[in-house]
């Protein structure tokens, strides 16, 4: 009925050949589809997987559900010329860190939470409201950083924001000085906006126990952007030692550290860490985003200001868009107060686990000369290679070939690659890693 190719992910393909047949007329108005436990069985996917792509096209109004009695091609959808079918999603490319499954998106809980915003906001909510965000998310917002991340903040000083880039770009106006501490090895795309807000980024060396601090002290710079519960992209936690030494410094030179707590839910062989704002939160600004948990499409980030700073940082989010998609956000205030944002977290956790474990497997089958590190944690690992390999050129090649791979000397370390296993199967992973391991050969 619908053919799948099983190298590329099932769900887009299915929502695009259902979106097809309903535009061209060869599902007619009115058409009841097979149930989701058949077409499951005929097409040998999950239940789950047809559940999601009915319930996307029932909110696009191409489908309709009538209580026991199946689901239908919504009256007005069909029909040669009606609708132009939506290309198919481009896959997600295999290997690319930092994407989370976004086949795993909780549409259903999503749906709910965006209903339950539509039902409930006010006339005033819908105004031009607070430019750092509603109330009622940043109350929550404070409340789950608190629970899960041991912050210490007041929703007051909380500015929601369009993702950790604008988070960033925020900070970079207010920041102490122009120069600003970055991570080496670390995040091109961080440096990138630091130097875009007009900032110039210093590279400051990380080794096992995280960010040198004494190397810091040498730059001059009294701000620093650091990932310290899940380094980007070696994987090192911030130890306590050096936890103490940055916060020191920072209030030795009435500086400011910026903590990115991109993946710190993701946690597998250890206990999380608590972010390093609860220690410190007049002198951390603690930024995060859904982009990892959730989607990045969603574009939903958050900043935790330090007290003296708040009203300048309040100041700008208002001079930079007046606010964000007021709808969305209260979606997302909701998914937290019912605890549907933990409950998926939950999920994907234990799936993410279960992919780094057969990465693990892979890569010592096809990349047996590579050292693997950054594994406790997070959505991507690091394979440390031979010094006689050059990982930009391998890393151009898997590009070439169709893989995520980015090449750990672009960051600044040594010859390695930064693998992202979370959006990937099994299955893909395995035989991408098959890929590299050929490409290297």
């Amino acid at each position: 009925m619908f053919p799948l190719d099983r190298t590329q992910p099932l769900h887009g393909q299915l929502a695009a050949a259902l979106r097809q047949a309903v535009g061209t007329g060869r599902l007619a108005a009115g058409s009841r589809l097979p149930a989701s436990r058949d077409l499951a069985r005929e097409l040998g996917v999950s239940r789950g997987l047809v559940v999601s792509v009915y319930e996307q096209l029932r909110a696009e109004g191409r489908l309709v559900a009538r209580q026991g009695a199946g689901t239908f091609v919504a009256t007005g959808a069909a029909g040669p010329g009606l609708l132009t079918p939506l290309p198919a999603t481009p896959p997600a490319t295999p290997l690319r860190p930092g994407i989370p499954d976004l086949g795993r998106f909780p549409r259903r809980a999503w749906r709910r939470a965006y209903e339950h915003a539509l039902r409930t906001a006010t006339d005033a909510d819908l105004d031009y409201g607070d430019p750092s965000g509603p109330a009622r998310l940043r109350a929550e917002l404070a409340g789950y950083l608190a629970r899960v991340r041991a912050a210490r903040l007041d929703a007051s000083n909380l500015v929601v924001t369009s993702g950790a880039a604008q988070a960033l770009a925020l900070l970079a106006r207010t920041a102490p000085g122009r120069l600003i501490g970055v991570e080496d090895p670390g995040s091109p795309p961080i440096r990138d906006h630091l130097a875009a807000g007009g900032l110039r980024p210093v590279p400051v060396p990380v080794d096992a126990e995280g960010i040198d601090v004494a190397a810091l002290e040498g730059t001059g710079a009294r701000a620093v952007v650091v990932t310290p519960a899940h380094q980007f992209p070696t994987g090192v936690v911030l130890s306590a030692r050096r936890r103490t030494a940055l916060l020191d410094w920072a209030r030795r030179v009435g500086g400011l550290v910026i903590e990115d707590d991109y993946d710190a839910e993701f946690r597998y062989d250890r206990e999380p860490v608590g972010c390093l704002q609860g220690r410190a939160p007049d002198l951390v600004a603690l930024v995060g985003t859904v982009s990892k948990a959730l989607a990045p499409g969603l574009r939903l980030g958050w900043l935790a200001a330090p007290p003296e700073r708040a009203a300048d940082l309040h100041r700008a989010k208002s001079a930079a868009d007046h606010g964000g998609p007021v709808l969305e956000q209260l979606a997302f205030a909701r998914l937290l107060a019912d605890g549907g944002y933990d409950r998926h977290l939950r999920t994907v956790r234990r799936l993410y686990r279960a992919r780094r474990d057969a990465a693990l497997l892979a890569i010592a089958e096809h990349l047996p000369g590579g050292t693997v590190t950054g594994v406790a944690a997070g959505m991507h690992l690091v394979v440390t290679l031979p010094s006689t390999v050059d990982d930009c050129l391998l890393a151009e090649r898997a590009a070439a070939a169709g893989l995520g791979a980015l090449a750990l000397s672009a960051s600044g370390g040594p010859p390695g690659l930064v693998l992202g296993y979370a959006a990937c199967s099994i299955d893909r992973f395995r035989d991408a890693t098959a890929v590299l391991g050929a490409l290297i050969g």
